[in-house]
């Protein structure tokens, strides 16, 4: 089903928005000018996951070497630090085993329509009348 959460200038880079869809608590995320949703759920202990803070990780780099790098792409749980990645989904540190429900996302242009308030009119016997 198809949910319309906000235009595109209303949720900038970096930003988040948490949306309930259909009874559930969704997390929705502007990475670096794309968009990813999560389920607002770690699956640690149901925490509010989209709440967490939102960073970046150490990538893997030679001894002595520090390499950071997919800032804006990693959602920490506010409670116990579980880290996920907003645009797979998968954890940080157990890929293949652990993972938070992703929801697909798409920008459509629509164009809105103005519309005018109406009200039928009809003519009986030399009387206008208007039906609200």
């Amino acid at each position: 089903m198809r949910h319309e959460i906000c235009k595109v200038k209303d949720l900038p880079v970096g930003s988040n928005k948490i949306v309930a869809l259909e009874g559930r608590s969704v997390g929705v995320f502007n990475v670096n000018g794309e968009f990813y949703a999560l389920k607002n759920s770690c699956p640690h202990q149901s925490a509010p996951l989209c709440v967490g803070r939102v960073t970046g990780m150490t990538l893997p780099s030679a001894p002595g070497e520090y390499l950071y790098g997919k800032e804006g792409e990693v959602v920490r749980c506010p409670w116990h630090g579980w880290e996920f990645d907003i645009l797979t989904g998968k954890s940080i540190y157990d890929p293949h085993k652990c993972l938070v429900k992703t929801y697909e996302v798409a920008v459509e242009t629509v164009e809105e329509e103005k519309s005018v308030e109406t009200y039928t009119v009809k003519v009986e016997e030399e009387k206008v009348i208007v039906y609200i």
